[in-house]
């Protein structure tokens, strides 16, 4: 399978990062899974919540479009009556077939004012014809619990704005969960001038590939190394 993160900057033309979206995953081979930065499309536009609704609806239908033969997961700027959530979508094979909203929402800015924290009955394993897939949006990447209830995973994602002052602790922390959940792991990280960067691709074995020099990382892995690795280290992960 061909993983795939983007890791670039997102502007107040919300418009033009979709479109760049677009652009970076028109660059993915056939089959691959793409993973954006958390909130890509608008960033944390705390005085501009509907605008971001907006681009999300858009994007939506953009984004089923190019999923028909890869896969796609972003989150994006959600509101339900008169609560704004920040959720992560996954799209495949034309359709969404997992949603799940950020439920630990960053202590060191304003997001809890403004976002409501998602539900933890919608952190789970996602099977895609047989491919597991489990989530964590950012902050979440710090509570051990999230760890243990995604084991099993073949693939654990990690769409982030991370902040630069902590980049060690996501490179660290990232990597560590590839190691412990013995699975792969998309790190995604925006390139935002505060933002960590540190995206990259993470074996079972704990082999990273990162360049924080790159908008579009990508590596074509194979899938026996997450069977390989559990049989040749028994944790008891099945």
């Amino acid at each position: 399978m061909n993983l795939v993160t983007l890791q670039f900057k997102t502007t107040n033309d919300f418009n033009w990062n979709l479109d760049y979206v677009e652009t970076l995953i028109a660059k993915a081979p056939l089959n691959s899974f793409i993973v954006a930065p958390e909130l890509a499309l608008n960033g944390y536009a705390y005085n501009r919540m509907d605008d971001a609704v907006s681009i999300t609806a858009t994007a939506i239908e953009v984004f089923k479009k190019l999923s028909s033969n890869k896969t796609i997961a972003i989150t994006m700027t959600t509101k339900k009556d008169s609560q704004y959530f920040n959720t992560l979508h996954i799209f495949y094979k034309g359709e969404i077939v997992h949603t799940q909203s950020k439920i630990q929402l960053f202590v060191l800015n304003d997001e809890k004012v403004h976002f409501t924290p998602g539900s933890l009955a919608d952190m789970k394993l996602v099977d895609l014809d047989g491919f597991k897939v489990g989530a964590m949006i950012c902050f979440e990447l710090r509570f051990i619990s999230y760890w243990q209830k995604l084991r099993g995973a073949d693939l654990i994602i990690v769409p982030s704005m991370w902040g630069k002052p902590r980049k060690e602790n996501f490179e660290t922390l990232t990597k560590a969960l590839a190691v412990a959940n013995q699975c792969f792991v998309i790190a995604c990280d925006s390139a935002n001038d505060d933002m960590a960067k540190g995206s990259g691709i993470i074996s079972p074995f704990g082999n990273e590939y990162r360049d924080d020099n790159k908008e579009y990382i990508s590596r074509l892995v194979d899938l026996n190394e997450i069977a390989n690795m559990r049989k040749y280290m028994d944790v008891g992960i099945k």
